[in-house]
């Protein structure tokens, strides 16, 4: 019976193995086909994703050059900072790492996962930045849950610290997040989505210069993003620094004095155009734009009446009042209207067909000449003389003394100021140039508009007998080892068309305006040094009297503009300023006090620095 079973099991056995080994063949030609489909017809392109998976590239951000002072003192450095991303790729399952992360940080998830929507074209291998700048506080909580957190990475990164906030913030300017439409004007160039860029003053200005070459190396990953080892390396190349021709100290006693105000100092080097001082009040700190602006902040500053995102030092447009006297002087003098021994009758008021021009003083100047009326600022002299002259004769003049056009400075965003012509105002009005116009035009009123550093370029030209030029902030550009790729030289604008009898006139004019007895800057005399310059008050609306003659008091907002434009010495000026107070009222006492403690500052220091060199050679 058991060798019946037996012989039973091994028919059965030899019946089924055929069957078997067919089937087995199936499996393994089917697996054999199959790898080979999957080696041989697709194995490039599942190599390519096999290495896209573990070897990625990595940026390596360049340094930002640095930017100096002209005496060497750093302005604006880089920091490490260390910004807060998400590989996409890596982060499976994407809602639960952004929820995981959002209860570490504190925040509301929806926030998280609106900043990766808003990060167009990022590679899905790329880290989509979630936050800049986190605090060490964070990055440790990130360090500890890092394998909870699979593609949330932490990348250092050279940030921006501007070391003085508020200082020369319009000069220097600061950074931001590149936009669409920078990435687009700026297509070839390298940038990319989260990248930071020059948007205001010199950072925007010489961004080329100052941004460097970004570098990066190739690493192995592994299945969360983690980088397991580094393959090869391209070192970045820092950024060129700049050394501006910024006096810092200056600056800061500039901002110091306008605190509190509203409005603006320039000062350069009459001999070469180089800029000093550019300061304009208020201003803001550039630190808080190279994290991100929060809205709430960014609205705070917008809605400013006093306007601090503006550079009121080459945008603010003010009527130059009896600043362009000087203008008016010049012009009279060349063409012949008046001379040297010219005196014209001053009562206080000057009538011009049925109206009454007044001057500032209301008991009136007298008999004044030229030199005279611009110590004591006769609005009736200057009436007479810009009768003669007309508004076509005097535009002309004010032009070539750099008014009503861009100086050439290297900010964004630069004013030209008007100076109005009958044709101007033809063409802009549809009305004809009435001849009562020009006799306020011819005090700096009425259409006139000039910019303080419109106004530094011309008195600067005074100063060194005619020269005019354009306004200068780079003194030159060193590489990270420190030797000069550029040295910036002083460019001629144009010429002021004066002789040198006129040009003395003037001169003589202003050195009485702080010096002489009846100046109407007197209040800016120093003892060791001597100062010349011209007070102005801007009208910001008609000026008035009240029924009993005296001065109708008005609010703040609607007070005159103060300037005052200046140099010294006045033999041999170093410095020239030009100060502009919005709402003071009066140059001699709100703009002129400023333009005298810079002069102080900066020609004493001069003079002990020159000592001091001189004793020790």
């Amino acid at each position: 019976m058991n060798d019946v079973l037996k012989n039973s099991d091994g028919d059965w056995f030899k019946q089924r193995m055929p069957a078997v080994m067919v089937i087995a063949l199936v499996l393994f030609g089917a697996l054999f086909v199959r790898l080979f489909y999957l080696q041989i017809v697709e194995g490039q392109e599942y190599r390519r994703l096999s290495e896209n998976n573990c070897i990625r590239l990595q940026d390596i951000p360049a340094p930002r050059g640095l930017i100096f002072d002209r005496r060497g003192h750093l302005l604006v450095d880089n920091r490490p900072a260390f910004d807060l991303g998400i590989v996409l790729k890596d982060a499976k399952p994407v809602e639960k790492t952004l929820k995981t992360l959002a209860g570490l940080m504190h925040v509301n998830v929806g926030g998280l996962q609106a900043r990766i929507a808003s990060a167009q074209g990022v590679s899905s291998y790329q880290p989509v930045i979630l936050r800049k700048d986190i605090d060490r506080d964070l990055l440790a909580v990130l360090e500890v849950h890092k394998f909870d957190l699979p593609g949330v990475v932490v990348n250092v990164k050279p940030r921006r610290e501007y070391l003085y906030k508020n200082v020369a913030a319009h000069l220097i300017g600061y950074l931001g997040e590149v936009s669409l439409k920078e990435l687009k004007r700026h297509a070839g160039a390298g940038y990319e989505v989260g990248d930071m860029i020059g948007k205001l003053g010199a950072e925007k200005s010489f961004e080329n210069a100052l941004r460097g070459r970004a570098g990066g190396r190739q690493v192995e990953v592994n299945a969360s993003g983690q980088v397991v080892r580094v393959l090869d390396t391209v070192d970045a190349k820092a950024g060129l620094n700049l050394f501006l021709t910024l006096d810092l100290e200056l600056q800061a006693r500039a901002q110091s004095l306008l605190e509190g105000v509203a409005g603006a100092v320039a000062a350069m080097v009459p001999s070469t155009g180089e800029i000093l001082v550019l300061a304009s009040s208020p201003s803001f700190d550039p630190n808080d734009f190279v994290s991100g602006l929060p809205g709430r902040k960014w609205r705070q500053l917008a809605s400013n009446p006093f306007r601090p995102m503006e550079d009121k030092a080459i945008q603010g447009e003010y009527p130059p009042g009896s600043t362009y006297k000087i203008v008016t002087a010049i012009a009279g003098l060349q063409e012949g209207v008046i001379d040297e021994n010219t005196t014209l009758f001053c009562p206080g008021f000057y009538r011009f067909g049925n109206r009454v021009f007044h001057c500032w003083k209301r008991g009136g100047h007298g008999h004044v000449s030229v030199v005279r009326a611009l110590t004591e600022s006769c609005d009736v002299f200057f009436y007479q003389v810009g009768q003669k002259l007309g508004a076509d004769r005097l535009a002309w003049y004010a032009r070539a003394c750099g008014l009503g056009a861009p100086t050439g400075i290297q900010l964004d965003h630069e004013a030209r100021g008007l100076i109005p012509t009958a044709a101007w105002k033809k063409r802009r009005t549809g009305v004809l140039w009435q001849r009562g116009e020009t006799l306020s035009v011819a005090i700096g009123q009425g259409y006139d508009l000039a910019t303080p550093l419109q106004n530094l370029v011309m008195i600067s030209a005074v100063a060194n007998g005619g020269t005019r030029y354009t306004p200068m902030i780079l003194k030159r550009v060193e590489n990270a080892e420190g030797k000069i790729i550029r040295q910036n030289t002083p460019h001629v604008a144009g010429r002021l068309p004066v002789s040198a009898q006129t040009l003395d006139l003037v001169r003589r004019g202003l050195y009485g305006v702080v010096n002489g007895r009846h100046g109407t800057a007197r209040i800016a005399k120093l003892k060791d040094i001597a100062i010349c310059g011209k007070t102005g008050t801007s009208q910001v609306i008609g000026r008035k009297k009240s029924e009993s003659g005296r001065k109708i008091v008005r609010p703040e907002h609607r007070r005159a503009h103060a300037w005052f434009v200046a140099y010294a010495p006045a033999d041999h000026p170093q410095i020239a300023v030009s100060v502009i107070v919005e709402h003071g009222e009066h140059g001699s006492s709100a703009a002129a006090p400023i333009a005298r403690e810079l002069i102080k500052t900066y020609l004493r220091r001069e003079s002990a620095h020159s000592a001091l060199v001189v004793k020790n050679p």
